[in-house]
């Protein structure tokens, strides 16, 4: 573990402040957006802006990354997304800031895959399971931690947008300043929709709504919050609980779905979010009632706990429900391809839940996840009648951040690892020493490795002359 830090301690650095500016900027927007009485359409649809930015770079992340290399692309989209929150206080409408979101979303979509593409370049077979953890702990942590940002000043000042600002331009400096050559880029190939519905309907329909809800509830909340006329502590307090529960629930959800049927896991907690948002409605509801009759913010929050820890961990149970049906070899792009169905569930999110708000009132926020998470769980009612349960599946469950990237996905220790190109160069000289090269299994790395270094052995004058 010690080592794991050792080697990566830049790119973790880099990573928390990342984080942290961006679970502060979530809440922050939510919240001035109120202020400025931007219609719930409005916020809605700036919101969603995010995902869909998410969404474009998600698919072109590669070759941006391949053309330019990590570190410069790294520093350059950094430097856009810090620009892009101090832009926020210049041109304050709910288009610009649509413009800005997207502008946000592809940035660190872009951000999140060099992060992962550098923690598989560190990780191996062995501690893939530890460096995830790390990652996951640095994810969630930060992000929470940012919430409580929001009491550095009102949301109406220019202020937080320049904190923003400076803590995601501070997170550059560790990386920038690494002796640490930067990975090969590793090409992730995904499942179609049509392949992957064919493998698991379940976790394929569960990934497309499943996005739907959690781009709301994450992007949204601070928005219900501020129109419930919660304090900027108390909105903070409640993101911040939303974000820590949902991590923490992954460790004994998986347990249980490894030890009981996946999909009665899926359809449980589930049923568990919808029930634990409609507490949310009452326990909320009670809240102003006259002196003597009200109760306390603790039971929103309690329920707030409880909601997250049936809702947060569902992706990872997908993810791992899905894998049970395909073999190991395709387990990164399965996740890939479920990564592009929560992403196309995710644009319309927030939107959609502005719509519910707007007709329904304040509870329409609460509503529009009951009906969500119900539809997963009837769906997968459904399935279980159709399909029969799977007995002892090879895949466990593994928890993953639901920001992780198609390349981020090869973090699963239960994946098989995706070999490392030789470089251009080095392949031809090593076909003309007449080394045949295969697609190998982990098991033949070290054989390769052998081969490689006996040409370069044999052969130095060659090697400089390629070069």
């Amino acid at each position: 573990m010690n080592k794991i830090v050792k080697n990566s301690w830049a790119l973790f650095l880099g990573m928390s402040m990342i984080m942290l500016s961006y679970g502060y900027q979530n809440s922050l927007l939510g919240v001035r957006a109120v202020a400025e009485n931007f219609s719930l359409e409005s916020t809605g649809f700036m919101m969603s802006g995010y995902f869909v930015g998410y969404f474009i770079g998600a698919r072109t992340a590669t070759p941006v990354i391949s053309s330019v290399g990590h570190i410069r692309v790294f520093a350059a989209f950094a430097s856009i997304a810090s620009l892009s929150v101090l832009l926020h206080s210049v041109f304050v409408n709910p288009f610009s800031w649509f413009l800005l979101r997207v502008i946000t979303g592809y940035s660190m979509v872009l951000i999140y895959t060099i992060a992962e593409s550098w923690l598989n370049d560190r990780a191996s077979n062995k501690n893939r399971g530890k460096v995830l953890s790390i990652y996951m702990i640095i994810l969630y942590g930060s992000m929470g931690m940012g919430m409580f940002l929001l009491n550095f000043s009102k949301p109406e000042n220019f202020q937080p947008f320049i904190l923003i600002s400076a803590i995601m331009s501070l997170a550059l400096i560790p990386i920038l300043l690494t002796k640490r050559k930067a990975p090969t880029f590793k090409k992730i190939l995904s499942m179609s929709i049509k392949d992957l519905y064919v493998s698991s309907p379940l976790g394929t329909i569960g990934a497309l709504l499943l996005g739907t809800v959690h781009s709301a509830v994450f992007l949204f909340f601070a928005v219900y919050a501020a129109e419930m006329n919660f304090s900027i502590l108390e909105i903070s307090i409640v993101t911040f609980l939303l974000t820590i529960s949902g991590a923490v629930a992954q460790y004994p959800i998986g347990f249980i779905s490894d030890k009981f049927d996946r999909r009665r896991v899926i359809i449980f907690t589930t049923f568990g979010a919808a029930f634990f948002a409609l507490m949310l409605i009452f326990s909320s509801g009670t809240m102003y009632l006259p002196k003597g009759l009200g109760s306390s913010k603790n039971w929103f929050y309690f329920f707030v706990v409880l909601f997250s820890f049936c809702s947060l961990p569902l992706f990872s149970l997908i993810l791992a429900h899905t894998n049970d049906y395909i073999t190991k070899d395709k387990f990164v792009a399965a996740g890939a391809g479920l990564q592009f169905a929560f992403g196309l569930g995710a644009m319309s999110g927030p939107f959609l839940c502005s719509i519910f708000m707007n007709l329904i009132g304040n509870n329409g926020f609460f509503i529009f996840i009951i009906i969500f998470h119900l539809m997963i769980g009837f769906f997968g009612i459904h399935r279980m009648k159709v399909r029969p349960t799977l007995e002892n599946p090879d895949s466990l469950f593994v928890p993953m951040p639901q920001t992780i990237t198609p390349v981020g996905m090869e973090l699963n220790p239960s994946t098989e690892h995706i070999d490392e190109p030789y470089p251009e160069n080095v392949e031809k000289m090593l076909k003309r020493k007449g080394v045949v090269i295969k697609k190998k299994s982990s098991e033949d790395d070290e054989e390769k490795l052998n081969q490689f270094l006996l040409v370069l052995t044999l052969s130095p004058l060659t090697l400089i002359l390629q070069i």
